[in-house]
């Protein structure tokens, strides 16, 4: 009876359109006692790569008998913070948070830690000391993906090239990093140079936009691009060969993600490489959880192995990407 009673609560909730409270009552409603709740909040999900993750901690979580609370921040960071405190309010065993930008969630964290939830980063860095304002943080080596694809781009430019950097969401620890990384290499050749570097925010449409601005200004120039992700990358080559430029011959591309678009690219010879970014975070990440069940030492940073992506490859694994 109490199940057909909470059945209808939702049923009614939903249409009778109450927003966002809605939601939350019926997430309450679908609690099950006595099973390990796990909170995970998605900066947003809109993107190959933010749904290949989401998919991930979602089917390892019904793998394992876990109920999980997924919050979607639709890129909003004031609504991930009180997805978080909603999430601490919940009563949570762990929480799991993939932040949209570095330096904006140390209250959040704060909370979590004071309510004696363990928290889970995911994928990129937020202001704060691991193994003390969090559990630990699960994620690629952002300056090792920038280092990456400075070493391939002086290879393949033959250590001269006008560069044009598509950075990802200003603030982001990604951004940062795959900068950072990325001139570390550079800057050791005086002929590679940057002739323009502007965020378009990890979005192919973005990177579209901007990158026919650029061209606008800068087309004899531009001999070289390095996006900080693929969805940047494809759209800054629907925008060279708008402009009736050859991305492949006339000029050099290099991206991080590893997506299937990305892979397709390669093949067909406008994208030189791609540096992977794996998404598929679920089964490390309930395996941190299960370990920290058990008292075990769990490392203050878990870092993802990613591979490189070129011709020689991309055939081969194509089918098998997101």
């Amino acid at each position: 009876m109490r199940k057909i009673y909470s059945l209808l609560i939702v049923i009614f909730l939903f249409t009778t359109g109450c927003g966002g409270q809605s939601l939350r009552q019926e997430i309450e409603e679908k609690t099950e006692e006595g099973k390990m709740r796990v909170g995970f909040s998605q900066m947003e999900n809109n993107s190959p790569w933010r749904i290949a993750e989401t998919n991930s901690i979602k089917s390892e979580a019904e793998k394992r008998g876990i109920e999980l609370i997924f919050m979607d921040a639709e890129g909003d960071v004031e609504k991930q913070i009180n997805d978080i405190k909603y999430l601490i309010d919940q009563k949570v065993d762990y929480i799991i948070l993939a932040p949209k930008l570095y330096e904006e969630f140390g209250e959040a964290l704060r909370l979590a830690k004071e309510a004696k939830i363990p928290l889970i980063l995911l994928d990129r860095k937020a202001k704060g000391e691991p193994g003390e304002d969090y559990l630990t943080l699960i994620a690629s080596d952002f300056i090792w993906q920038g280092q990456q694809a400075a070493n391939i781009l002086v290879e393949a430019a033959n250590e001269e090239a006008y560069i044009v950097e598509l950075t990802g969401t200003e603030g982001s620890s990604a951004a940062i990093d795959r900068a950072k990384g990325f001139r570390e290499i550079i800057d050791q050749y005086e002929n590679m140079t940057i002739i323009a570097s502007e965020s378009a925010e990890f979005n192919r449409a973005d990177g579209k936009r901007v990158m026919e601005s650029i061209i606008r200004y800068r087309e004899k120039k531009i001999t070289a691009v390095y996006a900080h992700n693929d969805e940047m990358a494809i759209g800054a080559i629907q925008a060279l060969k708008a402009a009736g430029m050859h991305p492949g011959q006339d000029v050099v591309i290099v991206s991080i993600d590893g997506e299937k678009d990305a892979l397709k690219a390669i093949i067909a010879n406008e994208l030189y490489a791609s540096i992977e970014c794996n998404p598929f975070m679920g089964p490390v990440t309930f395996d941190v959880i299960e370990r920290h069940q058990k008292g075990e030492e769990i490392a203050p940073h878990i870092v993802s192995e990613d591979r490189i992506y070129t011709i020689e490859n991309a055939i081969r694994y194509v089918d098998s990407a997101y």
